[in-house]
């Protein structure tokens, strides 16, 4: 199944007093990956942030299986889970990268809901026609 990556060395302003890896920023990559996958295949979308368009995060999530430490090499791969209505869901892996290949660090998942700004409201709005083409690929 192919995977949009996003490639991050971790620096020391992401560890914490013991060394290893705040946990937020595993969402912080989250939203990283996602940013550089619609600038990437779905700028279109960007232009419509500009103007109306709301991509909100719902719900996100991480299941950490390693710890990381700075320097270390992350891989986050993002798949598309699944469309419902206005929602998007999106699933992640991390992968640490090393001299005999990479080991799965943690998973997540991110809901996403496509909203239209109205004044100061907020409306469920479908999913942009070049979103949904963008994200095919990867389901």
């Amino acid at each position: 199944m192919k995977a949009y990556e996003y490639r991050h060395l971790v620096g020391f302003e992401e560890t914490n007093l013991v060394g290893n890896v705040y946990y937020v920023n595993h969402l912080r990559w989250q939203g990283r990956c996602r940013e550089m996958f619609l600038r990437e295949h779905a700028p279109e979308i960007l232009e419509e942030l500009a103007r109306d368009l709301a991509l909100a995060t719902v719900r996100c999530s991480c299941d950490y299986l390693a710890e990381i430490e700075a320097f270390n090499e992350i891989a986050v791969r993002m798949r598309l889970g699944g469309i419902v209505q206005n929602r998007i869901t999106l699933l992640f892996e991390y992968w640490r990268r090393n001299g005999e290949g990479e080991e799965l660090i943690a998973r997540g998942e991110q809901v996403v809901a496509c909203m239209r700004r109205e004044g100061k409201r907020a409306v469920p709005a479908a999913i942009p026609g070049a979103l949904r083409e963008a994200l095919k690929p990867y389901a």
